[in-house]
């Protein structure tokens, strides 16, 4: 299982502490609002605001917070005009890294992440230098429990999943974004608990990061995690997993 998956998987479960603090909640009404202004306001036709909604509704977003989000989306309510930009640079140990922002002030963003990169060992790099080593993915992390982790792993792959990977109890799961919500279904189907489903930007090579530069490459990730703009953070780090949970719980 990949340390950026993994890394993945720890900031999901942080997202609950976040929500206390509002910053998770404002970069789901963020996101419910674009998708909603991009592919409309019913869920049935729109893949993107359907993957929002449960994204609100797994760090407990109020119902009403939802649809106003959507309604400002579809221009029923009035909002802050926002648009979605990239940044794309390096990391400790040349950690390939894009940042997924939605702003309404593009010189703000800029000059914030350009510092978070600079600050903390990193350097800002011009528009598509990394996003080549990236591709669009669906990523679903499972703990199969009380089941067979390779029949859940088949039935994933019946499903229409790309890889799977299978680490102890932990199933990690690759699909096309087009099979993503197939496969999710069938893996729930056997009553797996799914601890984490989400359209990610999959790194195609990962850079195998040893304990003496996970700290600073972690680091960099919460950083830009922590700019009110930012709603997604990709890299290509790979560190082992023993290391990644002792190092995460320290930054």
């Amino acid at each position: 299982m990949s340390g950026h998956s993994k890394w993945a998987g720890i900031k999901h479960k942080k997202a609950v502490v976040d929500a206390k603090r509002g910053q998770a909640f404002t970069r789901a009404s963020r996101e419910l609002t674009i998708a909603a202004r991009e592919g409309g306001g019913n869920p049935e036709g729109n893949f993107r605001l359907r993957l929002a909604i449960q994204k609100a509704r797994e760090i407990n977003m109020p119902t009403d917070r939802i649809q106003n989000a959507i309604n400002r989306g579809t221009g029923e309510l009035a909002g802050e005009k926002l648009e979605e930009v990239r940044y794309e640079g390096y990391g400790p140990a040349g950690v390939a890294v894009m940042v997924d922002t939605l702003t309404d002030n593009r010189n703000r963003t800029s000059a914030s992440i350009r510092h978070r990169f600079s600050k903390l060992g990193g350097n800002l790099a011009e528009s598509n230098a990394v996003g080549w080593m990236f591709e669009r993915k669906g990523v679903i992390a499972a703990n199969a429990g009380k089941h067979d982790p390779e029949e859940v792993a088949l039935a994933a792959i019946e499903a229409g999943a790309d890889d799977v990977q299978v680490e102890g109890q932990s199933v990690e799961i690759t699909a096309p974004p087009s099979s993503f919500e197939k496969v999710k279904s069938a893996v729930e189907a056997l009553g797996v608990n799914v601890e984490n489903a989400e359209i990610t930007m999959q790194p195609k090579q990962t850079v195998p990061v040893g304990e003496d530069k996970a700290a600073a490459v972690l680091r960099l990730m919460e950083s830009l995690e922590e700019d009110d703009d930012v709603q997604q953070v990709y890299a290509n780090f790979d560190i082992p997993t023993n290391v990644l949970e002792r190092v995460s719980a320290q930054v």
